[in-house]
């Protein structure tokens, strides 16, 4: 069974932002495959899982805003995202309360898989993106790095 965790937000991004050329890196150690501008995509076919992270702005901001790698622990960047997680897919059911088009679809991440440090290093900060980017506060402290 193949777990998919998607986060999609196509705000700006429709028909010709999306469909761009753009050069692809490749890191075989992680099997990270990055779309340089608007889409990350992570995928180890062991684990059987993929992230797929489409937001115009979300890589500018990665690079220049966020954390730096190995600056948070892995344990809790995976308890956080735990809480950010159940709270966007509780508002992902509430269209009648949350905007539907900033909460599109649920997020299928089980805490109980070890993803890697990678992977909870840009759903954590696609999180904290999210939040600052779109005035939201999915739980507690929100850094606005």
């Amino acid at each position: 069974m193949k777990i998919t965790v998607y986060i999609l937000l196509i705000f700006g991004c429709l028909v010709m932002g999306c469909n761009a050329k753009k050069p692809l890196i490749t890191d075989k150690k992680e099997n990270i495959k990055t779309i340089q501008s608007d889409t990350i995509r992570i995928a180890n076919d062991s684990l059987q899982y993929e992230v797929i992270i489409i937001d115009p702005g979300f890589s500018t901001w990665l690079a220049s805003r966020a954390y730096s790698r190995g600056y948070l622990s892995q344990s809790y960047m995976e308890n956080k995202n735990r809480l950010y997680i159940m709270e966007w897919n509780n508002r992902v059911l509430q269209p009648q309360l949350y905007n539907p088009n900033l909460y599109e679809m649920t997020i299928n991440y089980d805490p109980n898989i070890d993803y890697g440090y990678e992977v909870n290093y840009l759903i954590y900060n696609y999180m904290i993106y999210f939040q600052n980017t779109f005035k939201q506060t999915l739980y507690g402290y929100v850094p606005t790095r």
